[in-house]
């Protein structure tokens, strides 16, 4: 393999290093955004849809 070809590739896996860790690093942004945004969101409880509404009875 010529020294060319070699510092090809070396620079080739590089740039495949990088991105990754550019990628890691945005989806590791991304995560902590969507954590962020879940802990703000009021904390309700959805009302049972006929809980006293109703009544059912059985014989």
């Amino acid at each position: 393999m010529e020294m060319n070809s070699l510092m090809s590739t070396q620079l080739l896996e590089l740039q495949q290093t990088v991105q990754m860790s550019v990628m890691q690093s945005a989806l590791n942004a991304n995560t902590s955004a969507a954590l962020e945004l879940l802990e703000d969101m009021p904390q309700q409880q959805a009302p049972h849809p006929y809980k006293g509404s109703m009544i059912d009875i059985s014989i």
